[in-house]
């Protein structure tokens, strides 16, 4: 991994992937998972804690393109405009924020490796916006590069994949073309960033075994956790970690 000024070694997880994916679920279930051995674990969520000029994101969303606000659900869907407004204007725009943005994840990291969670979780991360980039043009992907530079690759960098009609179906936000475009950027990206861990479509239950699974490989590898981590997992039923407490899972502090 690449980490910046780190002094302790801390493992560093990311999830991506199209929205309606089920991020927010297998992180919950990660977390739950983690706190139950005893790990301390730390949730950064890029939006809220690393994206920057957010007044020009939402006002070209909202203001210019007449998009909706807020987050859709079966029950309310909505009609965002944003990510999937393409043009030559938007895509220069989009290479600035991402590089400010970039900027900024970089001294997230840093921030977070000097907190005292022993495992760190990005809720969406560089990729998500990357991924929003025509990644077929060969500048493009010299601009990838440059970005992938500056902000640091995590241990585990989770892309879960996902059927474009059930996660509109699960959270009916933007049109099904533009998913099915960014499902296929996603998995380019997964070709050009090394060491990418993909979640091929499957149950919540599923996902969150192979989830569990990578995670306690590379812990298990990491000196700093216990040697018998991957037995005392192995005998901690999946849905055991509903019901706990929260004092070790936090929020990245302002």
């Amino acid at each position: 991994m690449n980490n910046p000024d780190s002094t302790q070694r801390k493992v560093f997880v990311s999830f991506s992937g199209i929205d309606g994916a089920g991020k927010s679920t297998q992180i919950d279930a990660l977390s739950s998972r983690l706190r139950r051995l005893g790990i301390c674990v730390l949730q950064v969520r890029f939006w809220d804690d690393i994206a920057r000029l957010k007044g020009i994101r939402e006002a070209s969303g909202h203001k210019l393109f007449k998009g909706d606000k807020g987050v859709g659900s079966p029950a309310a869907p909505i009609n965002r405009r944003d990510k999937n407004v393409q043009s030559p204007v938007m895509t220069c725009i989009r290479l600035f924020l991402y590089f400010v943005d970039a900027l900024s994840t970089r001294r997230t990291v840093q921030r977070a490796f000097k907190s005292d969670a022993d495992l760190v979780i990005f809720d969406r991360y560089t990729y998500d916006e990357l991924a929003n980039l025509n990644l077929r043009n060969p500048f493009i992907r010299l601009y990838v590069r440059f970005i992938m530079l500056l902000a640091p690759q995590p241990d585990i960098s989770y892309i879960l994949d996902a059927d474009p009609a059930q996660a509109r179906a699960r959270k009916p936000e933007y049109p099904l073309e533009f998913l099915e475009t960014n499902r296929n950027a996603y998995l380019t990206l997964s070709r050009l960033v090394p060491g990418m861990s993909v979640i091929s479509p499957s149950s919540v239950d599923e996902a969150q075994a192979e989830v569990l699974r990578i995670a306690l490989r590379v812990l298990s590898s990491n000196s700093a956790f216990a040697a018998d981590l991957i037995e005392r997992a192995s005998i901690m039923p999946l849905t055991e970690s509903a019901n706990i407490d929260e004092p070790h899972t936090r929020q990245l502090a302002s």
